[in-house]
Protein backbone atom coordinates (compact mmCIF):
# COMPACT_ATOMS: atom_id res chain seq x y z
CA UNK A 1 0.00 0.00 0.00
CA UNK A 2 2.84 2.20 0.65
CA UNK A 3 4.17 1.78 -3.07
CA UNK A 4 0.83 2.41 -4.30
CA UNK A 5 0.23 5.85 -1.93
CA UNK A 6 3.79 6.70 -3.40
CA UNK A 7 2.65 6.31 -6.57
CA UNK A 8 -0.76 8.30 -6.30
CA UNK A 9 1.58 11.40 -4.43
CA UNK A 10 3.86 10.90 -7.50
CA UNK A 11 1.87 10.28 -10.60
CA UNK A 12 2.94 12.29 -13.89
CA UNK A 13 -0.40 13.29 -15.04
CA UNK A 14 -1.20 16.57 -14.91
CA UNK A 15 0.47 17.58 -18.88
CA UNK A 16 -2.65 15.76 -20.33
CA UNK A 17 -4.98 15.46 -17.89
CA UNK A 18 -7.25 18.02 -15.94
CA UNK A 19 -7.50 18.98 -12.19
CA UNK A 20 -11.41 18.66 -12.31
CA UNK A 21 -13.71 21.25 -10.53
CA UNK A 22 -15.86 19.88 -7.76
CA UNK A 23 -19.09 21.07 -8.16
CA UNK A 24 -21.99 21.83 -5.83
CA UNK A 25 -24.95 19.76 -7.05
CA UNK A 26 -27.87 22.94 -5.80
CA UNK A 27 -30.82 20.68 -6.44
CA UNK A 28 -29.87 17.28 -5.44
CA UNK A 29 -28.33 19.04 -2.17
CA UNK A 30 -31.91 20.49 -1.40
CA UNK A 31 -33.81 17.33 -2.18
CA UNK A 32 -31.65 15.48 0.36
CA UNK A 33 -31.23 17.49 2.72
CA UNK A 34 -26.71 17.10 2.31
CA UNK A 35 -23.97 18.82 0.52
CA UNK A 36 -23.99 16.99 -2.72
CA UNK A 37 -20.96 17.50 -4.66
CA UNK A 38 -20.18 16.51 -8.14
CA UNK A 39 -16.35 15.16 -9.23
CA UNK A 40 -16.45 16.40 -13.24
CA UNK A 41 -14.57 13.83 -14.55
CA UNK A 42 -16.47 14.15 -17.75
CA UNK A 43 -14.77 17.33 -17.66
CA UNK A 44 -11.20 15.70 -18.41
CA UNK A 45 -9.61 15.83 -22.23
CA UNK A 46 -11.62 13.17 -24.15
CA UNK A 47 -14.78 13.19 -21.57
CA UNK A 48 -13.51 10.67 -19.31
CA UNK A 49 -10.87 9.76 -16.00
CA UNK A 50 -9.30 7.06 -17.87
CA UNK A 51 -7.19 9.83 -19.79
CA UNK A 52 -5.26 9.95 -15.89
CA UNK A 53 -4.60 6.16 -15.52
CA UNK A 54 -3.53 5.87 -19.41
CA UNK A 55 -1.30 8.96 -19.01
CA UNK A 56 0.24 7.80 -15.95
CA UNK A 57 0.59 4.42 -16.89
CA UNK A 58 2.50 5.59 -20.50
CA UNK A 59 4.65 8.04 -19.39
CA UNK A 60 6.55 6.32 -16.29
CA UNK A 61 7.15 3.13 -19.41
CA UNK A 62 10.84 3.21 -19.98
CA UNK A 63 12.57 4.00 -23.23
CA UNK A 64 12.69 0.84 -25.09
CA UNK A 65 8.87 0.13 -24.02
CA UNK A 66 7.91 3.31 -25.65
CA UNK A 67 9.66 2.76 -28.80
CA UNK A 68 7.78 -0.70 -29.45
CA UNK A 69 4.56 1.82 -29.32
CA UNK A 70 1.65 1.26 -26.75
CA UNK A 71 -1.48 -1.33 -27.69
CA UNK A 72 -4.86 -2.04 -25.80
CA UNK A 73 -8.09 -3.08 -26.15
CA UNK A 74 -11.08 -0.77 -25.81
CA UNK A 75 -14.82 -0.07 -26.56
CA UNK A 76 -14.02 3.37 -25.86
CA UNK A 77 -13.16 5.53 -22.89
CA UNK A 78 -9.92 4.18 -22.25
CA UNK A 79 -8.33 3.26 -26.03
CA UNK A 80 -9.23 7.34 -26.43
CA UNK A 81 -7.35 8.18 -23.06
CA UNK A 82 -4.57 6.05 -24.36
CA UNK A 83 -4.38 6.95 -28.02
CA UNK A 84 -4.13 11.16 -26.36
CA UNK A 85 -1.34 10.27 -24.09
CA UNK A 86 0.57 8.58 -27.04
CA UNK A 87 0.14 11.81 -29.23
CA UNK A 88 1.74 14.32 -26.43
CA UNK A 89 4.57 11.80 -25.76
CA UNK A 90 5.01 10.97 -29.37
CA UNK A 91 4.53 7.41 -29.41
CA UNK A 92 2.95 4.99 -31.84
CA UNK A 93 -0.81 3.47 -30.98
CA UNK A 94 -2.89 0.78 -32.14
CA UNK A 95 -6.26 0.79 -30.18
CA UNK A 96 -8.42 -2.74 -30.99
CA UNK A 97 -12.10 -2.16 -30.65
CA UNK A 98 -15.32 -4.27 -31.16
CA UNK A 99 -17.04 -4.19 -34.71
CA UNK A 100 -20.11 -2.63 -32.47
CA UNK A 101 -17.92 0.16 -31.41
CA UNK A 102 -20.83 3.39 -32.02
CA UNK A 103 -18.76 5.47 -35.29
CA UNK A 104 -18.46 8.32 -32.96
CA UNK A 105 -15.86 6.71 -30.91
CA UNK A 106 -13.73 5.06 -33.48
CA UNK A 107 -13.36 8.27 -35.11
CA UNK A 108 -12.52 10.21 -31.59
CA UNK A 109 -9.93 7.52 -31.49
CA UNK A 110 -8.35 7.83 -35.05
CA UNK A 111 -8.25 11.84 -34.78
CA UNK A 112 -6.22 11.46 -31.66
CA UNK A 113 -3.49 9.64 -34.36
CA UNK A 114 -4.09 6.22 -33.20
CA UNK A 115 -3.92 2.87 -35.60
CA UNK A 116 -7.68 1.37 -34.61
CA UNK A 117 -8.13 -2.47 -35.43
CA UNK A 118 -11.93 -3.85 -35.37
CA UNK A 119 -12.41 -6.90 -34.56
CA UNK A 120 -14.87 -9.43 -32.91
CA UNK A 121 -18.61 -8.66 -31.53
CA UNK A 122 -17.82 -7.64 -28.01
CA UNK A 123 -14.88 -6.68 -25.78
CA UNK A 124 -13.74 -9.97 -24.93
CA UNK A 125 -13.21 -10.78 -28.81
CA UNK A 126 -11.04 -7.34 -28.91
CA UNK A 127 -9.37 -7.83 -26.06
CA UNK A 128 -8.32 -11.77 -27.30
CA UNK A 129 -7.27 -9.84 -31.00
CA UNK A 130 -5.11 -7.49 -29.06
CA UNK A 131 -3.45 -10.22 -27.19
CA UNK A 132 -2.10 -11.58 -30.96
CA UNK A 133 -1.62 -8.47 -31.87
CA UNK A 134 0.72 -7.45 -28.96
CA UNK A 135 2.76 -11.16 -29.35
CA UNK A 136 2.83 -10.33 -32.73
CA UNK A 137 3.98 -6.90 -32.80
CA UNK A 138 5.80 -6.56 -29.74
CA UNK A 139 3.66 -2.98 -28.60
CA UNK A 140 3.38 -2.58 -25.19
CA UNK A 141 0.21 -3.13 -23.70
CA UNK A 142 -2.05 -0.84 -21.85
CA UNK A 143 -4.20 -2.17 -19.25
CA UNK A 144 -7.45 -0.08 -18.87
CA UNK A 145 -7.41 -0.92 -14.93
CA UNK A 146 -5.55 -3.72 -13.70
CA UNK A 147 -2.18 -2.32 -13.18
CA UNK A 148 -0.55 -0.33 -10.49
CA UNK A 149 0.64 2.79 -12.36
CA UNK A 150 -3.35 2.65 -14.07
CA UNK A 151 -4.75 2.44 -10.53
CA UNK A 152 -2.46 5.83 -9.15
CA UNK A 153 -3.31 7.55 -12.07
CA UNK A 154 -7.01 7.11 -11.31
CA UNK A 155 -6.35 7.91 -7.44
CA UNK A 156 -5.37 11.08 -8.13
CA UNK A 157 -8.38 11.83 -7.77
CA UNK A 158 -8.93 11.22 -4.39
CA UNK A 159 -5.88 13.15 -3.82
CA UNK A 160 -7.89 16.56 -5.31
CA UNK A 161 -10.86 15.27 -3.67
CA UNK A 162 -9.28 16.24 -0.43
CA UNK A 163 -7.58 19.46 -1.19
CA UNK A 164 -11.49 20.50 -2.47
CA UNK A 165 -13.25 19.40 0.23
CA UNK A 166 -11.61 18.92 3.58
CA UNK A 167 -14.93 17.68 5.47
CA UNK A 168 -15.69 15.20 2.93
CA UNK A 169 -18.10 12.36 4.97
CA UNK A 170 -19.12 9.80 1.48
CA UNK A 171 -17.77 9.58 -2.11
CA UNK A 172 -19.71 7.25 -4.65
CA UNK A 173 -17.15 5.49 -7.25
CA UNK A 174 -18.41 4.04 -10.67
CA UNK A 175 -16.89 0.17 -10.60
CA UNK A 176 -16.60 -1.45 -13.56
CA UNK A 177 -12.58 -3.16 -13.48
CA UNK A 178 -12.25 -1.70 -10.33
CA UNK A 179 -9.05 0.41 -11.51
CA UNK A 180 -11.44 3.90 -10.46
CA UNK A 181 -12.26 3.40 -7.09
CA UNK A 182 -9.16 0.65 -6.36
CA UNK A 183 -7.08 3.82 -6.73
CA UNK A 184 -9.42 6.48 -4.73
CA UNK A 185 -10.54 3.88 -1.68
CA UNK A 186 -6.60 2.83 -1.12
CA UNK A 187 -5.94 7.00 -0.72
CA UNK A 188 -8.75 7.66 1.58
CA UNK A 189 -8.84 5.07 3.48
CA UNK A 190 -5.05 5.51 4.20
CA UNK A 191 -5.54 9.35 4.74
CA UNK A 192 -8.57 9.95 6.54
CA UNK A 193 -10.56 6.09 7.32
CA UNK A 194 -13.91 7.80 7.98
CA UNK A 195 -14.63 8.66 5.07
CA UNK A 196 -17.25 5.95 3.66
CA UNK A 197 -16.06 4.82 -0.21
CA UNK A 198 -19.39 3.32 -1.97
CA UNK A 199 -18.77 1.58 -5.24
CA UNK A 200 -21.91 1.26 -7.40
CA UNK A 201 -22.68 -1.03 -10.06
CA UNK A 202 -25.68 -1.87 -12.79
CA UNK A 203 -27.60 -4.65 -11.32
CA UNK A 204 -26.93 -6.31 -14.65
CA UNK A 205 -23.29 -6.14 -14.24
CA UNK A 206 -22.45 -6.66 -10.59
CA UNK A 207 -19.01 -7.93 -11.05
CA UNK A 208 -17.47 -6.38 -8.04
CA UNK A 209 -20.29 -6.76 -5.59
CA UNK A 210 -20.75 -10.71 -6.98
CA UNK A 211 -17.16 -11.21 -6.14
CA UNK A 212 -16.92 -9.67 -2.87
CA UNK A 213 -19.83 -11.83 -1.42
CA UNK A 214 -17.71 -14.81 -3.19
CA UNK A 215 -14.82 -14.15 -1.21
CA UNK A 216 -13.03 -14.60 -4.67
CA UNK A 217 -13.04 -13.37 -8.29
CA UNK A 218 -16.19 -14.00 -10.02
CA UNK A 219 -16.00 -13.99 -13.97
CA UNK A 220 -20.09 -12.65 -15.23
CA UNK A 221 -21.88 -14.88 -17.64
CA UNK A 222 -23.27 -11.82 -19.15
CA UNK A 223 -22.91 -8.16 -18.85
CA UNK A 224 -25.77 -5.66 -19.45
CA UNK A 225 -24.55 -3.29 -22.03
CA UNK A 226 -26.62 -0.01 -21.24
CA UNK A 227 -23.90 1.10 -18.88
CA UNK A 228 -21.02 -0.01 -21.40
CA UNK A 229 -18.21 1.91 -20.07
CA UNK A 230 -18.23 -0.43 -16.73
CA UNK A 231 -19.83 -4.09 -18.82
CA UNK A 232 -16.53 -5.82 -17.16
CA UNK A 233 -17.47 -9.40 -17.26
CA UNK A 234 -14.45 -9.65 -14.27
CA UNK A 235 -13.01 -7.51 -12.31
CA UNK A 236 -9.18 -7.28 -11.79
CA UNK A 237 -6.85 -8.65 -9.37
CA UNK A 238 -5.37 -6.08 -8.31
CA UNK A 239 -8.52 -4.13 -7.80
CA UNK A 240 -10.29 -6.89 -6.26
CA UNK A 241 -7.82 -6.94 -3.66
CA UNK A 242 -8.32 -3.30 -2.84
CA UNK A 243 -11.48 -3.50 -3.13
CA UNK A 244 -11.80 -6.02 -0.13
CA UNK A 245 -9.09 -3.88 1.88
CA UNK A 246 -10.50 -0.21 1.59
CA UNK A 247 -13.97 -0.11 0.25
CA UNK A 248 -17.24 -0.20 2.66
CA UNK A 249 -19.45 -1.53 0.46
CA UNK A 250 -20.99 -2.29 -3.03
CA UNK A 251 -24.21 -1.18 -3.85
CA UNK A 252 -26.07 -1.58 -7.66
CA UNK A 253 -28.41 0.68 -9.20
CA UNK A 254 -31.21 -0.37 -12.28
CA UNK A 255 -31.31 1.50 -15.67
CA UNK A 256 -33.85 3.58 -15.06
CA UNK A 257 -32.38 4.69 -11.65
CA UNK A 258 -29.06 5.02 -14.25
CA UNK A 259 -31.33 7.31 -17.01
CA UNK A 260 -32.95 9.45 -13.65
CA UNK A 261 -29.59 10.10 -11.91
CA UNK A 262 -28.68 11.13 -16.01
CA UNK A 263 -31.42 13.77 -15.73
CA UNK A 264 -30.20 14.94 -12.45
CA UNK A 265 -26.46 15.76 -13.10
CA UNK A 266 -28.41 17.61 -16.16
CA UNK A 267 -31.01 19.95 -14.25
CA UNK A 268 -28.29 20.61 -11.49
CA UNK A 269 -24.72 21.13 -14.24
CA UNK A 270 -26.76 21.19 -17.89
CA UNK A 271 -24.20 18.67 -19.11
CA UNK A 272 -25.14 15.18 -19.84
CA UNK A 273 -22.67 12.04 -18.73
CA UNK A 274 -22.87 8.68 -20.33
CA UNK A 275 -24.27 6.14 -18.24
CA UNK A 276 -21.72 4.83 -16.43
CA UNK A 277 -21.09 8.79 -15.67
CA UNK A 278 -24.29 8.48 -13.50
CA UNK A 279 -23.45 5.66 -11.69
CA UNK A 280 -21.92 7.64 -9.11
CA UNK A 281 -24.94 10.20 -8.36
CA UNK A 282 -27.89 6.83 -9.00
CA UNK A 283 -25.67 5.07 -5.80
CA UNK A 284 -25.94 8.31 -3.90
CA UNK A 285 -29.99 8.32 -4.31
CA UNK A 286 -30.24 4.84 -3.79
CA UNK A 287 -28.17 4.93 -0.49
CA UNK A 288 -30.01 7.76 0.98
CA UNK A 289 -33.53 5.45 0.92
CA UNK A 290 -31.73 3.40 3.38
CA UNK A 291 -29.69 5.79 4.91
CA UNK A 292 -31.56 8.78 6.23
CA UNK A 293 -28.48 10.90 6.49
CA UNK A 294 -28.49 14.33 6.48
CA UNK A 295 -25.92 17.43 6.52
CA UNK A 296 -23.13 15.35 5.22
CA UNK A 297 -20.92 16.06 2.56
CA UNK A 298 -21.50 13.35 0.03
CA UNK A 299 -19.57 13.13 -3.74
CA UNK A 300 -20.52 11.54 -6.57
CA UNK A 301 -18.16 11.11 -9.24
CA UNK A 302 -18.94 11.99 -12.77
CA UNK A 303 -16.99 9.31 -14.55
CA UNK A 304 -17.66 10.04 -17.84
CA UNK A 305 -19.65 11.97 -20.83
CA UNK A 306 -18.83 9.92 -24.17
CA UNK A 307 -23.11 9.80 -24.36
CA UNK A 308 -24.11 8.91 -27.88
CA UNK A 309 -26.72 11.16 -28.83
CA UNK A 310 -29.34 8.45 -30.38
CA UNK A 311 -29.44 6.80 -26.86
CA UNK A 312 -30.79 10.36 -25.22
CA UNK A 313 -34.23 9.13 -26.74
CA UNK A 314 -34.12 5.64 -24.21
CA UNK A 315 -33.08 7.71 -21.71
CA UNK A 316 -35.50 9.95 -21.22
CA UNK A 317 -38.29 7.50 -21.66
CA UNK A 318 -36.70 6.25 -18.56
CA UNK A 319 -36.52 9.11 -16.27
CA UNK A 320 -39.69 9.13 -14.71
CA UNK A 321 -39.73 5.33 -13.83
CA UNK A 322 -36.04 5.59 -12.65
CA UNK A 323 -37.19 8.34 -10.49
CA UNK A 324 -40.47 6.98 -9.40
CA UNK A 325 -42.49 9.81 -10.27
CA UNK A 326 -44.65 7.11 -13.17
CA UNK A 327 -46.24 3.99 -13.00
CA UNK A 328 -47.21 2.14 -15.59
CA UNK A 329 -50.29 -0.45 -15.22
CA UNK A 330 -51.71 -2.69 -17.43
CA UNK A 331 -55.94 -2.63 -16.83
CA UNK A 332 -59.02 -4.60 -17.40
CA UNK A 333 -62.23 -2.96 -18.24
CA UNK A 334 -65.56 -4.49 -19.57
CA UNK A 335 -66.05 -4.12 -22.84
CA UNK A 336 -69.35 -2.16 -22.68
CA UNK A 337 -70.56 2.03 -23.51
CA UNK A 338 -69.46 4.07 -21.16
CA UNK A 339 -66.39 2.03 -19.33
CA UNK A 340 -63.93 3.52 -20.60
CA UNK A 341 -65.54 7.21 -20.18
CA UNK A 342 -66.09 5.75 -16.24
CA UNK A 343 -62.76 4.46 -16.31
CA UNK A 344 -61.30 8.08 -17.25
CA UNK A 345 -63.70 9.87 -15.36
CA UNK A 346 -63.60 8.05 -12.13
CA UNK A 347 -60.44 6.69 -11.80
CA UNK A 348 -57.86 8.88 -13.94
CA UNK A 349 -59.64 12.13 -13.10
CA UNK A 350 -56.92 15.08 -13.57
CA UNK A 351 -53.88 12.67 -13.05
CA UNK A 352 -51.11 13.54 -15.84
CA UNK A 353 -51.62 10.58 -18.34
CA UNK A 354 -47.98 10.04 -19.77
CA UNK A 355 -48.89 6.73 -21.43
CA UNK A 356 -52.21 5.60 -23.27
CA UNK A 357 -53.31 2.45 -25.15
CA UNK A 358 -56.42 0.73 -25.57
CA UNK A 359 -57.18 -2.45 -27.68
CA UNK A 360 -60.04 -4.53 -27.52
CA UNK A 361 -59.52 -8.10 -26.70
CA UNK A 362 -62.85 -9.84 -27.53
CA UNK A 363 -67.09 -8.43 -26.82
CA UNK A 364 -66.45 -9.41 -23.12
CA UNK A 365 -63.12 -7.04 -22.21
CA UNK A 366 -60.50 -4.84 -23.35
CA UNK A 367 -56.90 -3.82 -21.92
CA UNK A 368 -55.43 -0.73 -21.06
CA UNK A 369 -51.57 -0.27 -21.03
CA UNK A 370 -51.47 3.37 -19.34
CA UNK A 371 -48.88 5.78 -17.55
CA UNK A 372 -49.68 7.90 -15.09
CA UNK A 373 -47.33 10.85 -12.87
CA UNK A 374 -46.66 9.95 -9.29
CA UNK A 375 -44.83 11.32 -6.39
CA UNK A 376 -43.37 8.14 -5.16
CA UNK A 377 -43.66 4.01 -5.08
CA UNK A 378 -46.85 4.88 -2.60
CA UNK A 379 -48.78 6.83 -4.28
CA UNK A 380 -48.41 4.08 -7.56
CA UNK A 381 -49.29 1.97 -4.60
CA UNK A 382 -52.44 3.08 -3.83
CA UNK A 383 -53.92 3.68 -7.80
CA UNK A 384 -53.20 -0.23 -8.08
CA UNK A 385 -55.45 -0.49 -5.01
CA UNK A 386 -57.82 2.00 -5.94
CA UNK A 387 -58.68 0.22 -9.59
CA UNK A 388 -58.57 -3.19 -7.08
CA UNK A 389 -61.77 -1.74 -4.59
CA UNK A 390 -63.18 -0.19 -8.08
CA UNK A 391 -63.33 -3.75 -9.35
CA UNK A 392 -60.89 -3.03 -12.40
CA UNK A 393 -58.06 -6.22 -12.47
CA UNK A 394 -54.93 -4.80 -12.88
CA UNK A 395 -51.55 -5.42 -13.10
CA UNK A 396 -48.40 -2.56 -12.42
CA UNK A 397 -46.05 -3.28 -15.08
CA UNK A 398 -43.30 -0.58 -13.54
CA UNK A 399 -41.03 -2.92 -13.11
CA UNK A 400 -41.15 -4.96 -15.90
CA UNK A 401 -38.61 -4.66 -18.10
CA UNK A 402 -40.71 -6.54 -21.43
CA UNK A 403 -43.65 -3.85 -20.70
CA UNK A 404 -40.81 -0.75 -20.62
CA UNK A 405 -38.83 -1.74 -23.91
CA UNK A 406 -40.99 -3.37 -25.90
CA UNK A 407 -44.57 -4.03 -24.85
CA UNK A 408 -45.88 -0.02 -25.01
CA UNK A 409 -44.54 0.76 -28.02
CA UNK A 410 -46.45 -2.45 -29.69
CA UNK A 411 -49.71 -2.74 -27.72
CA UNK A 412 -52.10 -5.17 -30.53
CA UNK A 413 -53.96 -7.84 -29.38
CA UNK A 414 -52.88 -11.97 -29.16
CA UNK A 415 -52.73 -13.52 -32.57
CA UNK A 416 -55.82 -16.04 -33.39
CA UNK A 417 -53.08 -17.97 -35.54
CA UNK A 418 -49.93 -18.62 -33.69
CA UNK A 419 -48.72 -21.64 -32.32
CA UNK A 420 -46.69 -22.68 -30.02
CA UNK A 421 -45.27 -19.68 -29.70
CA UNK A 422 -42.57 -18.73 -27.15
CA UNK A 423 -41.00 -15.23 -26.83
CA UNK A 424 -37.46 -14.29 -26.60
CA UNK A 425 -35.63 -10.94 -25.77
CA UNK A 426 -31.96 -10.59 -27.67
CA UNK A 427 -29.88 -8.00 -27.91
CA UNK A 428 -28.05 -7.91 -31.43
CA UNK A 429 -25.01 -6.36 -32.19
CA UNK A 430 -25.16 -3.17 -34.57
CA UNK A 431 -23.97 -4.13 -37.27
CA UNK A 432 -24.64 -5.24 -40.84
CA UNK A 433 -25.51 -8.47 -41.14
CA UNK A 434 -26.90 -9.48 -37.52
CA UNK A 435 -30.05 -10.36 -38.36
CA UNK A 436 -29.15 -12.47 -41.35
CA UNK A 437 -26.83 -14.05 -39.09
CA UNK A 438 -29.61 -14.92 -37.14
CA UNK A 439 -32.19 -15.44 -40.00
CA UNK A 440 -29.68 -17.95 -41.40
CA UNK A 441 -29.16 -19.93 -38.35
CA UNK A 442 -32.43 -20.86 -37.82
CA UNK A 443 -34.19 -24.09 -38.75
CA UNK A 444 -36.62 -24.43 -41.92
CA UNK A 445 -39.09 -25.84 -39.62
CA UNK A 446 -39.42 -22.62 -37.07
CA UNK A 447 -41.38 -19.79 -38.25
CA UNK A 448 -41.41 -16.17 -36.74
CA UNK A 449 -44.37 -15.30 -35.55
CA UNK A 450 -43.52 -11.78 -34.07
CA UNK A 451 -40.97 -9.41 -34.41
CA UNK A 452 -40.31 -5.94 -32.70
CA UNK A 453 -36.94 -4.23 -32.93
CA UNK A 454 -35.43 -1.30 -30.93
CA UNK A 455 -32.38 1.00 -31.34
CA UNK A 456 -31.08 2.91 -27.72
CA UNK A 457 -28.40 4.47 -29.20
CA UNK A 458 -25.68 1.56 -27.76
CA UNK A 459 -23.85 -0.90 -29.17
CA UNK A 460 -26.70 -3.38 -29.43
CA UNK A 461 -30.48 -3.27 -30.50
CA UNK A 462 -33.17 -4.86 -28.44
CA UNK A 463 -34.82 -7.28 -30.01
CA UNK A 464 -37.99 -9.29 -29.28
CA UNK A 465 -39.00 -12.19 -31.50
CA UNK A 466 -41.73 -15.04 -31.36
CA UNK A 467 -41.90 -17.80 -32.75
CA UNK A 468 -43.83 -21.20 -33.57
CA UNK A 469 -41.53 -23.73 -32.34
CA UNK A 470 -43.10 -27.64 -33.57
CA UNK A 471 -42.99 -30.29 -31.28
CA UNK A 472 -40.61 -32.19 -30.74
CA UNK A 473 -37.69 -29.46 -31.68
CA UNK A 474 -37.33 -28.08 -28.23
CA UNK A 475 -33.81 -29.09 -27.67
CA UNK A 476 -32.50 -28.01 -30.89
CA UNK A 477 -34.35 -25.07 -30.62
CA UNK A 478 -32.16 -24.58 -27.54
CA UNK A 479 -29.19 -25.68 -28.74
CA UNK A 480 -29.93 -22.92 -31.71
CA UNK A 481 -30.28 -20.36 -28.80
CA UNK A 482 -26.89 -21.08 -26.56
CA UNK A 483 -24.66 -21.25 -30.43
CA UNK A 484 -25.97 -17.85 -31.25
CA UNK A 485 -24.04 -16.33 -28.62
CA UNK A 486 -26.53 -13.03 -28.85
CA UNK A 487 -27.63 -12.18 -25.26
CA UNK A 488 -31.85 -13.28 -24.40
CA UNK A 489 -34.15 -13.89 -22.12
CA UNK A 490 -37.42 -15.68 -22.42
CA UNK A 491 -40.56 -13.86 -21.41
CA UNK A 492 -43.16 -16.51 -23.00
CA UNK A 493 -44.81 -16.57 -19.15
CA UNK A 494 -44.12 -12.71 -18.44
CA UNK A 495 -48.05 -11.39 -17.50
CA UNK A 496 -47.55 -8.13 -19.92
CA UNK A 497 -47.02 -10.70 -23.10
CA UNK A 498 -50.33 -12.73 -22.05
CA UNK A 499 -52.36 -9.71 -22.05
CA UNK A 500 -51.17 -7.56 -24.58
CA UNK A 501 -49.74 -10.04 -27.26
Amino acid sequence: MDDLLKHILLAHIYDVAERTPLDYAENLSAVTGNTVLLKREDLQPCFSFKVRGAHNKISHLAGEEKARGVICASAGNHGQGVALSAQRLGLSATVVMPNTTPEIKVRAVKKLGAEVVLFGDNYDEAAERCRQITAETGATFIHPFDDPMVIAGQGTIAHELLDQCPGLNLVFVPVGGGGLIGGIAAYLKTLHPEVRVIGVEPEDSKAMQASLAAGKRVRRKEVGLFADGVAVKQVGALTFDLARRYVDSVITVSTDEICSAIKAIYEDTRSIVEPAGALGVAGLRRYLETHPLKGQNLVAINSGANMNFNRLEFVAERTLTGGKKEALVAVTIPEKPGALRFFCEHLLGARNITEFNYRIRSREEAHIFVGISVDNDVERAEFCTLLSEQGFENLDLTGNELAKTHIRHMVGGRSTESRNEVLYRFEFPERPGALMKFLASMEASWNISLFHYRMHGGDFGRVLVGFEIPAGEEKKFQVFLEELHYAYVEETENPSYRMFL
